[in-house]
């Protein structure tokens, strides 16, 4: 007997419904439409895929469905959806069975972000084999255990301070820059005023 629950749990259970919210939402203060349209679907989906106590927090909405509810705003969401829920175990996922055009584009789009990515992190990884660790020449392993460590500490704290200067010295470039570019140059195009203005700088 246990063998069959074990069986049943592993089960995928898929099935599709076209859910009309109008009702439920229609008797709701107009800022608390969306908030019960997504109440609404969830209490739906565990009266019909069977879920233990009627635990609303079983069901997990698909990011699309839910922003296919939110799109006209909190006030007037979608009231007819047809959603594909699949329930593994005790826990039920929904999704909306056909995409619009809108929300196809958008999940292509983070598709491939998410594939640049790995593919980022795999060459990253790759890279980090690659290079090996730097290893102390003799003459500075014999140079750190002559010298204390108070030194060494002075060391350390005069290559940061230098490398703090080079990033001050790049943020000052990069800020320099900006300013050339914004400054006005007197051109033919300018008004009068910009003209001016320009020379008296």
């Amino acid at each position: 007997m246990a063998e069959t629950k074990i069986k049943k749990q592993e089960e995928k259970i898929e099935r599709e419904y076209i859910i009309n919210i109008r009702r439920k939402v229609g008797g709701v203060a107009i800022y608390k439409r969306a908030p019960k349209a997504i109440k609404t679907i969830k209490e739906f989906l565990a009266r019909h895929m069977k879920i233990r106590d009627r635990d609303l927090r079983k069901i997990k909405l698909d990011i699309y469905l839910n922003e296919f509810l939110w799109a006209r705003g909190i006030r007037n969401p979608q009231t007819r959806l047809k959603i594909k829920a699949v329930k593994e175990g005790d826990i039920v996922r929904a999704e909306l069975s056909e995409l619009p055009d809108e929300l196809k584009f958008k999940k292509l789009r983070e598709e491939k972000r998410e594939q640049k990515g790995a593919e980022a992190g795999k060459k990253k990884g790759e890279k980090i084999k690659e290079t090996k660790p730097e290893e102390k020449s003799e003459e500075e392993k014999a140079e750190e255990t002559r010298l204390g460590e108070a030194e060494l500490e002075k060391k350390e704290e005069e290559k940061e301070k230098k490398s703090a200067v080079v990033e001050a010295g790049k943020k000052m470039e990069k800020a320099a820059s900006k300013m050339a570019k914004h400054e006005v140059k007197g051109t033919k195009n300018q008004p009068k005023r910009q003209q001016r203005m320009a020379l008296q700088k």
